[in-house]
């Protein structure tokens, strides 16, 4: 059932163009110490349309031993291929036995037709996104059965759910929601600023949903890292940065891994994908060391049938092929590791990497707010505006910036936790160990004291000072403005929530079935909240939030199949990673709705019946009253049924209708195009 859902959704996933009817090698490994045959090159690959194995070999052989050579191939758990054939009959007897010297050989193997492999290998293997496959060359001196060699090699069909395209849509969908939020939030109560953090924070969701320690199915864990970025992972095969960050660890007490620009699926524990099995007891097993099924070899001069398709990925004279096996201090364990080595950052590497990013985002934000500034000042030194507007501009710059500078911090809080509590485990760099702690107090500089002051704001007068004090709210609005007044602290639990997942996901490393259980636990508290307290000013607000809410509760939910213990089978895993999938990428798209809403798409189709004039109550207050400190526009409108206070929505479009606040920090409001107020 799973597996035909699984062939219905992944057409909607993100894939790569791949060839028809072809697993090609992806990774090459030893699954044992090199002792008589050292791997330069090993590229294998399996044609559907003649049923027919081909390999290309460029190795040195330094024992002069007459071998037969066991070819494997496991497809999700399953062996449909397990042959042995004598090298002696291969290549004029060339290999037999085998020379001290480097060789190149290659042959093809077509597969008797009584073995039953083209029926044993399903057609979705060739289509299915990143798929879980690979083969294993085992060379078994003749005589003795004694394994000689080992050699492993992953297999792909050329698709996957990963892609650079899906990386810039996401990013580029967060670019204009930026640029949108940043001109609408001189309207302290305008939605999209928040909707920004939203889509930040789903973002950052689904790439931490594959740092579990889980056996992911390949296909999930591809799909998740097309979000990386949002985690200030950004990357790149032969990154200087990497380069740079491995040499700082080197020279301040770091040990571990360097960053590597070869695949990391080699890598991975043998026991989850794209392996699924314990290589080391196929390898030992009596049924691999003996002859299973002898394969006829046709007698035509030796080809490689490689070369006849230049789409292959094909591995150039590595310079070195790692050695991988249960008592491997190299192995890739499920979690943080796989993760950021699948893009290839080094496990040690990952912090430091989010904390660079982070540099040159605050660097970036700098720039802009002193570009503002100097245009603020030479719009009052060459009196581009009147005196009166440039006094109010300049007045409320500081808390326009200090809101951002909080809306920065909040989209950063979930990395620099989870990264630098997973620094302080690795113990590797003392550097990277005191930047980490650096940007933890930064973090909480720019978060916390806004948390209390807005706590006691509302616990000495009452929730709606709050929105009275405009000075307050221009400052500290992230936090609390899109929530109607009697729930203002329910961002207290979101950020307990935010520090509680990234404890179980950088501590709980290697405890995967806890993970999933505590963070299920926090996604049911963070459903119920939603449903109970109602926290935002309208029912479609609630609805949306619950909505985002639900998807991750369903979606952590599931990733129980993903737990090693239970021991879920591979094609069922792969259908519901899927599915998971799925139900993300269709929520992605819901927020994009979303947010072209709140840009302004609506008033495509508002605009002929919208009415000219907002209601008087909305408008704006006397100066004199202004003046006097008696309450202000906010105070003054009408008050929605079930909230403290009304409903409203920032438009784009300029009237003649203007809101204003009492407070000389939010008066930029009437100087600007933010002049018609709707509901929200």
């Amino acid at each position: 059932m799973l597996a035909r859902l699984a062939l219905v959704l992944l057409p909607l996933l993100p894939i790569s163009a791949a060839s028809d009817g072809v697993l090609f090698t992806s990774s090459v490994t030893y699954c044992q110490p090199p002792d008589t045959l050292l791997i330069q090159q090993f590229d294998v690959s399996y044609m559907q349309q003649n049923n027919s194995i081909t390999f290309d070999i460029v190795a040195q052989s330094v024992s002069n031993v007459s071998v037969s050579a066991n070819i494997l191939v496991n497809v999700y758990g399953l062996t449909p291929v397990n042959t042995t054939v004598d090298l002696c009959d291969l290549l004029g007897g060339a290999l037999c036995p085998l020379p001290q010297v480097s060789f190149n050989g290659s042959q093809s193997l077509p597969l008797p037709a009584e073995l039953g492999v083209s029926n044993r290998v399903p057609a979705i293997a060739f289509r299915i996104p990143d798929l879980e496959a690979y083969a294993q060359l085992t060379l078994i001196e003749v005589g003795t059965g004694e394994v000689k060699a080992c050699v492993q090699a992953t297999l792909s069909n050329g698709w996957s759910t990963h892609q650079p395209g899906v990386e810039w849509a996401t990013g580029g969908l967060a670019l204009f929601t930026l640029l949108v939020a940043a001109w609408q939030s001189i309207n302290p109560l305008s939605v999209l600023p928040h909707r920004l953090l939203h889509l930040m924070h789903f973002y950052q969701t689904i790439a931490t949903s594959a740092m579990l320690s889980l056996n992911y199915p390949l296909l999930y864990r591809a799909f998740a890292v097309n979000f990386a970025w949002a985690m200030g992972l950004f990357f790149a095969p032969h990154s200087r940065l990497q380069h740079s960050i491995d040499n700082m660890r080197a020279l301040t007490g770091g040990h571990l891994a360097n960053s590597s620009s070869d695949a990391a699926v080699g890598l991975i524990n043998r026991k989850i994908s794209p392996w699924n099995t314990n290589i080391q007891t196929l390898v030992s097993s009596p049924m691999t060391q003996s002859l299973l099924a002898e394969t006829p070899v046709n007698d035509a001069p030796p080809t490689s049938l490689l070369l006849a398709f230049g789409a292959f990925q094909q591995l150039n004279a590595v310079a070195e092929v790692q050695t991988v096996t249960n008592d491997s201090s190299n192995v890739l364990q499920a979690g943080i590791p796989i993760y950021v080595n699948s893009i290839h950052i080094a496990t040690a590497n990952a912090f430091m990497t989010i904390f660079i990013v982070g540099l040159i985002v605050v660097a970036i934000a700098l720039g802009i707010a002193a570009l503002l500034y100097g245009l603020l000042y030479a719009a009052g030194r060459f009196s581009w505006v009147k005196q009166p507007t440039d006094h109010q501009l300049r007045s409320s710059y500081p808390p326009f910036l200090r809101a951002w500078a909080l809306r920065l911090a909040l989209v950063g809080l979930l990395p620099v936790m989870i990264f630098a509590f997973n620094q302080w485990s690795l113990k590797d760099s003392w550097l990277s160990i005191l930047f980490s702690v650096l940007a933890l107090l930064a973090i909480a500089a720019l978060i916390l004291p806004s948390v209390f002051l807005t706590m006691r704001l509302a616990r000495r007068e009452s929730p709606n000072a709050l929105e009275s004090d405009a000075q307050h709210l221009a400052t500290h609005g992230p936090l609390y403005a899109q929530y109607r007044m009697q729930r203002y602290y329910f961002f207290l639990p979101l950020l307990v929530a935010a520090f509680v997942k990234a404890v179980v996901i950088a501590a709980g490393q290697g405890h995967g079935m806890s993970q999933v259980v505590v963070l299920l636990i926090v996604e049911l508290a963070i459903v119920a909240a939603h449903i109970l307290l109602k926290p935002y000013d309208t029912r479609g607000g609630d609805v949306f939030s619950t909505y985002l809410a639900i998807v991750r509760l369903v979606c952590t939910g599931s990733m129980i199949a993903f737990v090693e213990s239970v021991g879920v089978a591979a094609i069922p895993r792969v259908a519901i990673g899927a599915v998971i999938a799925v139900i993300f990428s269709v929520a992605v798209i819901v927020l994009t709705i979303n947010i072209f809403i709140h840009a302004g798409l609506n008033r495509l189709w508002r605009r002929g019946n919208r009415p000219s004039r907002a209601p008087s109550t909305l408008v704006s207050a006397d100066a004199s009253t202004l003046e006097k400190g008696e309450s202000s526009p906010i105070d003054s409108r009408p008050v929605h049924a079930s909230h403290s206070r009304p409903p409203s929505n920032y438009s784009a479009t300029p009237d003649n209708n203007s809101v204003t606040h009492h407070s000389a920090s939010a008066s930029i409001l009437s100087h600007t195009a933010l002049n018609d107020t709707t509901h929200r």
